[in-house]
């Protein structure tokens, strides 16, 4: 599972005219299940958005398929762990870790 966090590198205006774009791009990974949860930072400097059943790799190259990235006005920092507890609601990404 990935922790995405989206951090502004441009003014919000700059962000405010991708947003469009952005949702776009974000309902396209929600639809083929791999973004579980997302939303601003507050203060709204940013984002961030969990993530899961790809490789690192694999979610290293969503980011960069970002409008928000695509544009420049963001730049993002990705934490991989291991969900060995979560929710029933997310019990389909808990993981057991290996030895």
């Amino acid at each position: 599972m990935f922790v995405m966090e989206l951090s502004y590198t441009a003014p919000i205006e700059a962000v405010e005219e991708q947003m469009d774009a952005h949702i776009a791009w974000l309902d396209g990974y929600y639809a083929a299940g791999v973004f579980l949860a997302s939303g601003r930072k507050v203060p709204r400097d940013g984002g961030v958005i969990l993530a899961g059943g790809v490789s690192r790799a694999e979610i290293e190259k969503i980011a960069s398929e970002d409008p928000f990235t695509v544009t420049g006005v963001c730049e993002y920092h990705i934490t991989e762990f291991i969900a060995t507890k979560t929710s029933a609601d997310l019990s389909t990404v808990r993981e057991n870790p290996v030895s």
